[in-house]
């Protein structure tokens, strides 16, 4: 049987196993790493290129480069500071590593411009909901990952509520993906994710991993970003940067459960415990 395969610009990415996707956000504000790539209010070349580096020494495939948080109660950015502080980082990454590299962004000009620096692949929280976005993402010709979330990151977890989360959720993806595919994106090209804590309490956030499997028979692959989040604080009682174990604990449970792309922090303890969740799902230890 032929390898099923996703093309990320000119890296492809095989269908039959899990991927790891390492974090690298460049803000000055994200909830767990924000500022640590930065220096003096610009990029820190040197350090996002150690921390790259290390990233896919230790196993990941994709890099997922933002310029924005998106973290409860952030405040929004000008698109022209997230291009001063995503357009280089791409470049970089391009010109120096071979891993595909995605642009975690919701601005049709910033995904656009990050295109041309090299990106392979756009992962919008917005699911591509911003005026111009998703004719601006088609003409890349990239991949997409389309996020669920429920109102916006300032007030998102102000009150999140759902008749049913699992159908609302998977009735939101399918009909962002419709979109896409009319405005002509392939629709081998479209990854969903069900959007963990953006906008979600902690009941949903626990439903919707346990039932992951139902998003996955909508037919895309499945991108899953738990790593270090608040549910996990929630239900360990554990702070940022204590919730290693319990993001591990998620990934393993979204592999077991159909998830393609895992979204994370820590790129080497989570490869181990993919790799070994995916020995387990195959019943191999190839």
């Amino acid at each position: 049987m032929a390898e099923r395969v996703i093309q990320f610009g000119r890296h492809p990415l095989s269908l039959d196993r899990p991927q790891v996707m390492g974090i690298l956000n460049v803000t000055p504000d994200s909830f767990s790493d924000g500022g640590q790539l930065l220096q003096g209010g610009g990029l820190d070349c040197q350090s996002l290129l150690r921390r790259a580096e290390a990233m896919v020494t230790a196993g990941a495939t994709i890099l997922d480069v933002g310029g924005e948080s998106t973290r409860p109660g952030a405040e929004s950015v000008s698109v022209q500071q997230e291009l001063d502080r995503v357009v280089p980082a791409v470049e970089i990454i391009a010109s120096e590593l071979d891993v595909v590299i995605s642009v975690d962004s919701s601005s049709p000009q910033v995904m656009t411009e990050a295109a041309k620096a090299g990106c392979g692949m756009l992962n919008d929280v917005r699911a591509l909901e911003r005026d111009g976005a998703v004719q601006a993402a088609a003409e890349t010709g990239l991949p997409i990952c389309l996020m669920h979330m429920q109102g916006q990151p300032d007030s998102m977890q102000n009150d999140p509520r759902y008749f049913d989360v699992m159908s609302e959720v998977a009735d939101y993806l399918k009909a962002r993906a419709d979109v896409c595919i009319d405005a002509g994106v392939d629709r081998s090209r479209i990854l969903l994710d069900p959007g963990f804590g953006f906008g979600k309490t902690l009941q949903h956030n626990l439903q919707l991993l346990n039932r992951l499997s139902q998003l996955a028979r909508l037919g895309y692959p499945l991108l899953v970003g738990a790593s270090r989040k608040s549910m996990i604080g929630q239900v360990l009682n554990r702070t940022v940067d204590e919730r290693l174990y319990g993001s591990l604990a998620t990934a393993v449970l979204a592999v077991a459960n159909g998830a393609w792309v895992i979204r994370v922090h820590d790129v080497a303890a989570t490869c181990d415990a993919v790799n070994m969740a995916v020995a387990v799902v195959n019943e191999t230890g190839e």
